[in-house]
């Protein structure tokens, strides 16, 4: 059984999808669509840059979403589908499309706001994010609780065991890692992003997309979705409307969403979108997963040969 994974933000790098616009009409279209729907070349960003550009919350995730569910619409072309799928943050909308939920305008609509909110309810460096390897998930909880008397911060990403991203206001994110790295962390890396996402200093983003969410039509899934926010299997509309508002400024339970779809059944993970990061988890989740990864013209071949190969 397959499942299809979509990554989140940081994923992204200039020169994404080219590669296959160039060689599918299917993902042309989609390119051209998206660009129509945004009003902008969300596609010209993605081929050419600038790198700064594509690093904005706004494009950033409308430009992932599109190069991943290109990648997922060319694997089913080639009669591989997917019987689960889940995203990371920004990955799940991704998987949303993938099983008929979402419309895919919608979708790259609903992302491009969405970055905007999330920038909008934290002032640029008044948040931040940091990654902590090698400490116990209940350590970096209590730990960031103690935190919070000086700042709010709190643990957003439950990554892999071993990784866990904090977030929170600049000052509380700062004195949890020093006190992550004195209770034994072996690093904690602030990462470069502009917001504190997934916290609870998001809430505003989260009441901003309820009114967009109550926009657009979300449909029962085709097949089930894993929730970021409860790492559950979801296919109602209603739950996963529900979730996505959540998802915003809740943390992202990715352990969690991975075991549900092997418990499921799923053998075969393939992450659809640029990147090889959900891959690197699910090795750190369990070994014994079997990871494939598309986000280029070779990728797609190499994945499509190992598949069809057997």
């Amino acid at each position: 059984m397959t499942a299809f994974i979509f990554p989140g933000q940081g994923a992204q790098f200039v020169g994404m999808g080219k590669d296959l616009h160039d060689n599918f009409d299917s993902a042309r279209k989609l390119f051209d669509e998206a660009d129509d729907a945004l009003g902008y070349s969300i596609s010209r960003m993605c081929f050419e840059g600038s790198e700064d550009d594509l690093k904005l919350t706004a494009n950033t995730q409308p430009a992932i979403l599109v190069v991943s569910v290109i990648v997922s619409e060319l694997l089913r072309a080639e009669g591989i589908n997917a019987s689960i799928a889940g995203g990371h943050s920004l990955g799940e909308y991704s998987a949303l499309v993938a099983a008929g939920s979402l419309k895919f305008r919608d979708a790259v609509v609903l992302v491009h706001k969405r970055g905007q909110f999330m920038q909008e309810a934290v002032p640029v460096g008044e948040g931040a994010m940091a990654a902590i390897i090698g400490l116990d998930d209940a350590t970096i909880v209590d730990i960031c609780a103690a935190a919070s008397e000086i700042g709010a911060v709190q643990a957003v990403n439950f990554n892999c065991p071993g990784q866990t991203v904090i977030a929170g206001t600049t000052r509380g994110v700062e004195v949890a890692v020093d006190k992550l790295k004195a209770a034994g962390a072996k690093k904690a890396v602030v990462l470069p992003v502009s917001a504190p996402f997934h916290s609870t200093l998001m809430a505003p983003a989260a009441i901003k997309l309820a009114a967009e969410l109550d926009k657009v039509q979300i449909a029962d899934a085709a097949f089930p979705v894993a929730a970021n926010v409860n790492g559950q299997l979801e296919t109602s509309a209603a739950d996963i409307k529900r979730n996505l508002v959540a998802q915003a400024d809740h943390p992202v339970r990715w352990i969690a969403c991975v075991e549900a779809m092997k418990t499921f059944g799923a053998e075969t993970f393939i992450e659809c979108g640029p990147g090889k990061t959900l891959s690197g988890f699910n090795r750190r989740i369990d070994k014994s997963i079997r990871s494939l990864n598309v986000d280029s013209l070779e990728s797609l071949r190499k994945t499509l040969d190992t598949i069809h190969g057997e």
